[in-house]
């Protein structure tokens, strides 16, 4: 089982990164790739979670073990699966997440995709007492990537979006609203701004 990948970023997609270990590349699923930028020269450090099926053997990467150790209480609560889990994770406020499952607040985890009242409710039971905030200084926060052009960026977000899960309808409906933002925004700051629209 593989901890953590250490390499260079080498592709960012709207569903996984690159990582190149030694010129190896690693396809990793992660929950927002534009939090991660393509840098041919500086190496990064991302924590992976392997999971196995019969037919694919699927990397999924984090920022840090904090992040890791939210993602398997996740998808060891029944009826979460891994793209679940991600969809969740890709919230940019990791901590209002852990605040939501403390408190029991199922309205706010029924709005992320494939996430209804009963599974909302199932995470709660399972992991109102096992989730908590960010421990040792395993920061929960990421640094975004650098700047695009602002019609990239926002395909890109879109995207993005898409790849968690949301339905079409509604990335068409955010889209609109985040093309009235300012034009100087990286992808992962119009993501940001879709997850938010989405969650109200």
């Amino acid at each position: 089982m593989f901890e953590y990948l250490s390499g260079l970023i080498t592709m960012v997609a709207p569903d996984f990164i690159v990582v190149d270990v030694n010129g190896v590349g690693y396809r990793v699923a992660v929950a927002n790739p534009y939090t991660y930028q393509e840098d041919n020269q500086t190496p990064v450090r991302i924590f992976v979670y392997q999971a196995v099926k019969e037919d694919a053997i699927t990397l999924f990467g984090f920022h840090n073990q904090a992040e890791k150790r939210l993602f398997t209480q996740l998808i060891g609560v029944s009826g979460i699966g891994p793209k679940s889990a991600l969809a969740i994770l890709a919230t940019p406020d990791h901590q209002g997440l852990i605040n939501a499952i403390q408190s029991g607040n199922d309205q706010y985890l029924s709005k992320f995709p494939g996430i209804g009242k009963k599974t909302a409710s199932r995470i709660i039971i399972e992991l109102k007492d096992k989730v908590v905030s960010a421990v040792d200084g395993d920061a929960l926060n990421f640094s975004a990537q650098g700047p695009k052009d602002a019609s990239v960026a926002l395909l890109d977000a879109v995207a993005a979006l898409e790849s968690l899960g949301y339905t079409t309808r509604q990335v068409e409906k955010v889209k609109k609203q985040l093309e009235g933002l300012e034009d100087d925004l990286s992808t992962n700051d119009y993501l940001s701004q879709g997850l938010k629209l989405l969650s109200r």
